[in-house]
C-alpha cells in the first residue's frame, strides 16, 4: 500500500471511531477495538522507522521516555515501570542503546547503587527524526479543534481510569502532582524536599500522584 493509502486509511479509522454512535452495550468493545487498531498502526510505523537505525519499537519507546522524564525518573527501574517490561528486558534495551551511542549511564553521587540514564547527541538526533509522527498528527487535525479537545479529555480520563483500577503508576507531569508546590523560594517537590526548576515541572515523574478532590 502506498504512503497516501496508509494515511487515508488511518484518517478513516480516526474519523469513524469518533463519529460512530455508540450504545451502552457496545461502547467498551468498540473503544477497545479502535485503540487496538491505532496501537497496531503506531507499532507498524515504529518498526518501519526504527529499522532504519537498527532499533526495535521498544528501544525507541525507551528513548522517548527518557526524553520526557524528570531527574527522579531516569533510572532503569523507572523505564521498566513505564514500558511495562521486566528489568531483564530493559537491561538488554539499555545495552543496545549504549552500544549504538544513543545513551549513557552514570552513578548517582549520593547513592552509588542508583544508575541514571541520559540520551546522547546521537540519541537526540534519532528522536528528532522518528518522534514527529506526522501521519498521526495530520490525521488528528482532520477532527478540528473542538473534537481534538474532547478526544484528548476522553483519552486522559480513560488512561486515569485504567491506572487507578489496576494500581499503576500515573507518570504524569510534575505540575499536576499532589507534591508540587509553589512557595516563597520558588517551586518545590514536597516528596523529596528539593527545589524544582521550570523544566522539572513539565516533565513526567515516576513518583507522580494526582491531587485528591
Amino acid at each position: 500500500m502506498s504512503g497516501a493509502g496508509r494515511q487515508e486509511g488511518f484518517d478513516t479509522i480516526l474519523v469513524a471511531s469518533y463519529d460512530l454512535p455508540m450504545t451502552t452495550s457496545t461502547t467498551a468493545p468498540q473503544i477497545e477495538d479502535y485503540l487496538e487498531r491505532l496501537c497496531n498502526l503506531l507499532r507498524a510505523q515504529a518498526r518501519t522507522v526504527g529499522a532504519e537505525y537498527g532499533l526495535l519499537p521498544v528501544q525507541l519507546e525507551a528513548l522517548r521516555y527518557l526524553s520526557i522524564c524528570n531527574r527522579y525518573s531516569d533510572t532503569p527501574l523507572a523505564v521498566a515501570d513505564y514500558l511495562g517490561q521486566t528489568k531483564g528486558s530493559v537491561s538488554q534495551t539499555i545495552k543496545t542503546l549504549e552500544a549504538k551511542d544513543m545513551l549513557t549511564k552514570t552513578r548517582d553521587q549520593a547513592d552509588r547503587r542508583v544508575v541514571h540514564l541520559a540520551i546522547t547527541d546521537r540519541g537526540h538526533e534519532v528522536l528528532a527524526v522518528v518522534l514527529p509522527r506526522a501521519f498521526l498528527r495530520e490525521a488528528v487535525e482532520v477532527l478540528g479543534n473542538s473534537a481534538q479537545d474532547r478526544l484528548r479529555d476522553g483519552l486522559d480520563a480513560l488512561l486515569r481510569s485504567v491506572q487507578q483500577a489496576n494500581g499503576l503508576r500515573t507518570f504524569g507531569p510534575c505540575q499536576t502532582c499532589r507534591y508540587h508546590r509553589r512557595n516563597a523560594g520558588g517551586l518545590q517537590c514536597e516528596l523529596t524536599g528539593e527545589q524544582l526548576n521550570d523544566d522539572d515541572r513539565t516533565r513526567i515523574c515516576r513518583e507522580h500522584e494526582f491531587a485528591q478532590g
